[in-house]
């Protein structure tokens, strides 16, 4: 049952705020979704992935896509970034781990498992939700995010490629398993490096995307990064990425951007080519 929390006019559209009971989470979720002019709609549908600290309201609010989702006829669907209201020890302790930094993953350690399962909210919860409700085509679904979310577009779509059909990404933390924030989620939510390794590669986009047998997405991916963004080599590492595509010939359009940071102005700017990126591929 989706409980509808907001509702906006715009470019010709909707933009809807929901709330619902998420099974796999065991509490209630917010979403936003954008719906296209009625004459525009098509089926075919973005998810956007969040980053550290934001929720389902950052990228609707910020990254002024509704206008280029309007004109392409795609609905977006934009997620929040953890559960709310498990009221963990320690969930509120830090900006980059608990609250807002669920790393779209199932967590495996105590006292996280209960309740910190995104990977199987997004897939299992909410998106056969959505289709359902507002008749979108489950084979015209694309992924994108941003940082974290950029490390969830990514991780997401190689776990699951008969989900998604298309996929970009802004700023995204591209081999987790090397980067403090990655690391810090990681032992938190899947345990310590020493006895999960198998498990942290299994969500580090870099290792998955090394160890593909055939391109999983042939019509190409699209990353956008900032030279200017503070966290480009500590913590975002697309050099990785881009080394194991290369080993597997999967086509990548990685764009290094002058000038750019890690904020909402950065996705602003480009927000536009990832939309036609999505609308080619979704076609």
């Amino acid at each position: 049952m989706l409980e509808l929390l907001e509702e906006h006019r715009c470019f010709g559209g909707r933009q809807l705020r929901y709330q619902h009971f998420a099974p796999n989470i065991g509490l209630p979720m917010r979403f936003s979704i954008y719906l296209p002019p009625a004459s525009r709609f098509s089926g075919a549908a973005v998810l956007y992935l969040a980053g550290l600290t934001c929720n389902d309201e950052n990228f609707i609010i910020k990254a002024g896509a509704q206008a280029h989702a309007a004109q392409a006829g795609l609905v977006l669907i934009a997620p929040d970034t953890s559960p709310r209201g498990a009221n963990l020890a320690g969930e509120s302790e830090s900006w980059d781990f608990g609250l807002g930094a669920g790393f779209y993953l199932d967590a495996t350690q105590s006292p996280w498992r209960g309740h910190y399962r995104m990977e199987s909210y997004l897939l299992e919860d909410l998106l056969p939700s959505l289709i359902t409700e507002f008749s979108l085509d489950k084979k015209r679904i694309g992924i994108m995010g941003h940082s974290m979310g950029g490390h969830g577009a990514l991780s997401l779509a190689l776990r699951h490629p008969g989900v998604f059909k298309s996929l970009s990404a802004f700023s995204a933390i591209c081999a987790p398993s090397l980067c403090p924030w990655g690391q810090k989620a990681f032992n938190g939510y899947l345990g310590p490096r020493t006895e999960a390794l198998s498990s942290w590669l299994q969500h580090d986009s870099s290792a998955l995307m090394q160890g593909q047998s055939s391109p999983p997405y042939p019509q190409g991916i699209l990353l956008d990064f900032g030279l200017a963004d503070p966290f480009l080599n500590k913590q975002l590492m697309p050099e990785h990425f881009e080394t194991a595509c290369n080993k597997v010939g999967q086509t990548l359009q990685l764009r290094r951007l002058a000038g750019y940071d890690h904020s909402y102005f950065f996705i602003q700017s480009f927000i536009a080519d990832h939309i036609a990126h999505h609308r080619l591929q979704l076609d």
